[in-house]
Order: C-alpha cells, then structure tokens, then sequence
C-alpha cells in the first residue's frame, strides 16, 4: 500500500512539472509572436501551447487511473490488447482509427521532393511541402533561428498541430499574418495536390498573380479553414520538411496516442549532396567553387565545420533510428536515395508497406510516368528525371578535391550508410565501378 501512495505521489509531481515546462514553452512562443504584426488568433479545438505535453499527461492520467482503481476512459485497448502491446514492447498507443501520419525527413537536395510526391498521389492522402520553411524564416527574423532546442521544440509543436489538421499554430509564423484564415503565402501550396483541389482551390479572383496557381488550376488564396476540413476528409497524411535535424526531440509526437505516426529518414550520399548543392545554391556555395579551382580546402573554415556538421546530424538521427528504441519500433524506416532512383517502384512498395497504407493506383502511375523520362530536369525541385542517371550524375560534377574533403569530414556518415570511398579521380568518374554497398537498414525494425 505504501509502494502505491508513493507511485501516485511521483506521478502527481510528475504533473506539476509538466505543467511548468508548458508554461516556459508558452513564454518562449509568446515572445516570438510578439515579434509579428497583431493579428486575430484563430479560435481551434487544440491549445498550440497544450501539444507539446498532452501525450505525457494522458499517460500519467492512466497510470494513475490503475493505481488508484478509478474509472477513466483514457485507452481503448482490451486487457489482452494491453497485454500484447507490453509484450510486443512498442512502448506506446494508437487510437487513430487506422490513419497513418507520415513525416519524411531529408536534408536538402538528397530527393525529398521527388520522393515525398509518392505520398502525394491518391484520393485517401493529404501532404503537406516544406510547412516549416515559414517557421525558420519566422525564428530567423527574429534572432531565435540559432538556439537549437528551442527550435527543434517549436519545430515539433507545429507538426504535432498539423497531424491533427489545425492550421493555427502555422499561421503565427506566416507573414504577411492570413487574414480570416486566408493566405496567399503558404510556401509552396501548388506542391499539395490536396490543396490544389475543389472546394481548397477557390475560384481564382481579379489581380492574383501567377505565383497563386497551381499546377493543374488557377487557384485563389488558400482558405486554411477549407484546408484543415479537407486533411480531416482524407484518411492520411503525410508531411516532407528538410528542417528537423534531432531524431529524438520528435519523441513526444511519436507517443501522442492521438497519432500513428511513420518516420522516414531520406538520405544520400554527402559527396553528392554538396555538388548538387553547388549547382542548386550556386550563389551561397562560391567559396567552395574557389577551392575547386585552387585545390586547396582549409579544413578548419566555418564552411567545412558546417558540412561536418550537417553530417554528424544525419547520422546521429539515424543512429538513433536503427538503435530501435521502444518509441521508435516499428516506426521508424531508413532508405537511401541511391536504392530509391535504381529500384523506384520496389523501395516505394517498401516504404508504403512499412506505413501501413495500400501502395495506391495513382502512386504506381506517378512513379511510371516520373522515373523514367528523357527529358532535362527543369528547375531545383523538378520532380520529373531518370531517377537512375540522376543518383550517378554528381560524380562527374564534383572535383575530386573537393569528394576527398567531404570523405574525411563525413567519413563515419558515410560508413554508416555504406558509401563507398574513392581515392582517385579515375574511380570517381568510373560508372561501373558502384559506390554503393549493399545494406538493408529496416529489416530488424519493421
């Protein structure tokens, strides 16, 4: 009896400081609200400033429910349900109803837009491109964009908010702030086919602009009231986003038991990556076409720290991932760009199984009529190109000085995800040499 008044008592103290944690986040988001135009806060079921702790205190509600013999409706799941999920050691609940949440994670110009238009075909689906892009030019405007907890917190709570379809927390970091929910802003909305579709794609009215439309139609400024309705209306969704570099600050939405959500990580290999870089970003990576030409690289410039950086990111998200840890079993899938471009229809079948949802007609189609064109790929986020010439291409790009540099600072990345080294120009450029290993990532997770 004793052990039991003690385990309540730790769970009640448990809530106080959840409580206060909340209240800190609350600040913090207060602050950076206050940096924008005044604007009417949408009136939504969901408290942004409640997402971050509600998973935590329904499962506390429910330890403490058992521990003290009260009636609380807080799970779904039979005894024997409850039994073979402690079994099976998932370490947390799904009462979605069947609907899968989907989040890709990337890095820029390793495919994700290619990629995550797998997940943006079929009736049944609703995605989402790059919704946090407004979040970091928001946090960048106002000086927070450096403190990465604080960052990958926010990043979280916004993505924790839109698995649920409420726009709102999303439309404090629009600018110009939507007026009556409405937005000619979202970044990126033609890349939705939901939000591109009757009734979120609105008559087009007198002096909107070609930047409204989308690809199939002329649409006008997005309602986002019509917006959450219609991700409500589909049975899952899914969101691409390049921003989030911590694996394990995703932990609280993994649990929310209102989500079922899949992690995706996208990845490829970093020789390719900065060359593509240098082609896509071609203004901001000029210092690394000066060493190209002088052959000298100081590895000591902030330039190679950030590349050593960005690759020290990616691998200890993934180490997290494949480590299997309870909140992620199950739920978590790595998968190369390289295996995607040579064996598309396979790895999408894959990924899809790996999801849950039925691999759909409209997905397969897409990915016939898209991985094997002839035609030039136009634009940095076409989505239209040979997948398999496309993943080789960067080996004749990138000077061998430069695949050497990136070969020291993201040697462990590399080894990780089975890049093979180079050490000398002959191989780089050698196409029937592969550098790839083979390796399955997934199959002790899934």
């Amino acid at each position: 009896m004793k052990t039991k008044h003690a385990i309540v008592f730790i769970c009640i103290v448990a809530l106080v400081i959840i409580e206060k944690e909340s209240n800190i986040l609350s600040r913090v988001s207060d602050k950076l609200i206050q940096r924008q135009t005044p604007q009417q806060t949408p009136q939504t079921p969901l408290d942004y400033n409640n997402t971050t702790q509600n998973g935590s205190l329904t499962m506390l509600k429910m330890l403490l429910s058992k521990l003290t013999g009260t009636s609380g409706n807080y799970s779904n799941l039979s005894e024997e349900d409850e039994k073979e999920e402690e079994l099976d050691g998932l370490g947390s609940y799904s009462y979605s109803g069947g609907r899968k949440h989907i989040l890709l994670l990337a890095t820029t110009r390793t495919g994700s837009s290619f990629v995550g238009e797998f997940f943006n075909q079929g009736e049944n689906m609703f995605y989402l491109f790059e919704p946090l892009w407004h979040v970091e030019r928001m946090l960048t405007m106002a000086g927070e964009a450096n403190n990465g907890t604080v960052l990958a917190g926010i990043y979280r709570d916004v993505l924790q908010a839109l698995f649920l379809c409420d726009f709102s927390p999303l439309e404090k970091f629009i600018s110009p702030p939507p007026q009556d929910h409405v937005t000619p802003a979202l970044f990126r909305r033609e890349s939705s086919v939901s939000l591109c579709e009757e009734p979120v794609c609105s008559p087009v009215i007198k002096d909107v602009f070609e930047r409204f439309h989308c690809k199939t139609r002329r649409c006008g400024p997005l309602n986002l009231t019509l917006a959450s309705e219609s991700c409500l209306s589909k049975k899952h969704f899914a969101i691409k986003t390049v921003r989030v570099h911590q694996l394990e600050a995703l932990r609280p939405l993994v649990e929310d038991p209102r989500l079922d959500v899949r992690v995706i990580q996208l990845v490829r290999d970093p020789r390719a990556i900065l060359a593509s870089r240098m082609v896509a970003f071609s203004s901001k990576y000029q210092t690394w076409k000066t060493w190209a030409q002088d052959g000298q690289v100081p590895e000591d410039d902030e330039e190679v720290k950030r590349l050593k950086g960005n690759c020290d990111h990616i691998r200890w998200s993934a180490e997290v991932g494949l480590s299997c840890p309870r909140w992620l079993r199950r739920r978590y899938m790595l998968v190369r760009y390289e295996d995607i471009a040579r064996f598309p229809m396979q790895k999408a079948e894959e990924m899809y199984r790996f999801t849950g949802i039925p691999f759909s007609p409209q997905a397969r189609e897409w990915i016939l009529r898209n991985t094997q064109t002839t035609q030039e790929a136009r634009g940095i986020y076409s989505t239209q190109k040979n997948s398999s010439e496309q993943a080789e291409k960067w080996r004749f790009s990138i000077p061998f000085t430069l695949a050497q540099v990136v070969q020291r600072v993201c040697g462990p990345t590399m080894k990780l995800f089975g890049y093979r080294f180079v050490d000398d120009e002959e191989t780089l450029t050698n196409k029937s040499i592969s550098l790839l290993e083979e390796k399955p990532f997934q199959s002790s997770n899934m």
